[in-house]
């Protein structure tokens, strides 16, 4: 009886476990998608690569077929920089730019959160009456723009580029603005408010904080779309010292010659600025895209 108690209980030695099949590490599908992405890149980084190389081919090659230059001329950047008004365009079109998207922030941040927030008569026709508005493009509304700022003499003015430029970028800004705003519970505000805080400052401390992504999506857009405006650059500025930076890059085509090297060098210094705050705060544009299409 012993022995057979001992054989029931005795331990049964654990089953071998095969490891798990890993997959491959170079399937058909994935090289396909990779080759087409790398192609894809490829396609769209060519006609920077070729504007910097441009930028750097000697005035003697401009019409060789070449694709790479013989020699780089570092010093057109120098020049470009020293015989044109490039450094003065630079500058107003930062704070063209800037102000513009500051005003924007001012305006557009209590707008959109008090459409956001309080269900007054008429607010669907005020929303879309923001969203008509984008349909005017700067070029319709040039010539009744340089009339207004003729008679009141506020031509060459960096104040009235960025007004103009402000005024353009506003509805985007509100429409975004409160759609983010409205995918945020208003229960955090009214938590705060319980709490001895009041409606501004739930707004400050908690509603802002969580519109970040939304709040860093219009102003991208507001300052992109300020650094490259032309239209109301070219009207409304007519000194080249104080005109913006694509309107200063535009001086180099002439009549009878374009300066391609000075050209593509001036276009170079444009897009650096604009690349570089486009890398930092790229993750929260694609997250404000997307607000309010989920609830």
């Amino acid at each position: 009886m012993t022995t057979a108690v001992q054989k029931t209980t005795a331990p049964r030695s654990p089953r071998k476990v095969a490891p798990p099949k890993r997959p491959g590490r170079f399937r058909p599908r994935t090289l396909v998608i990779a080759a087409v992405a790398w192609l894809l890149a490829a396609l769209f980084l060519a006609p920077y690569l070729e504007m910097v190389l441009t930028a750097l081919r000697p005035a003697k090659e401009l019409r060789d077929r070449t694709y790479f230059p013989s020699d780089l001329e570092w010093s057109n950047f120098i020049d470009v920089w020293k015989e044109s008004s490039l450094g003065d365009n630079l500058q107003v079109t930062l704070l063209v730019a800037g102000g513009a998207t500051l005003l924007v922030l001012l305006v557009s941040l209590p707008a959109a959160y008090y459409t956001a927030r309080v269900r007054f008569r008429g607010r669907k026709w005020f929303l879309l009456l923001v969203l008509v508005t984008q349909m005017f493009q700067p070029t319709a509304l040039v010539v009744g723009l340089y009339r207004e700022f003729y008679q009141l003499d506020l031509l060459n003015s960096v104040w009235t580029l960025i007004v103009c430029n402000a005024a353009f970028n506003l509805a985007f800004a509100v429409w975004i603005l409160s759609a983010y705003i409205s995918s945020i519970p208003a229960e955090l505000e009214e938590a705060a408010m319980v709490d001895g805080t009041s409606r501004f400052g739930a707004m400050v401390k908690v509603t802002l904080p969580l519109a970040l992504p939304g709040v860093v999506t219009a102003v991208i857009f507001t300052f992109i779309t300020s650094w490259n405006e032309f239209v109301m650059g070219l009207t409304l500025s007519t000194e080249p010292e104080k005109q913006p930076l694509t309107v200063g890059i535009n001086n180099f085509i002439g009549n009878y010659t374009v300066e391609w090297n000075y050209l593509f060098a001036a276009s170079v210094v444009a897009i650096v600025p604009v690349v570089i705050l486009f890398a930092f705060i790229e993750r929260h544009v694609v997250s404000g895209l997307t607000a309010g299409s989920v609830k």
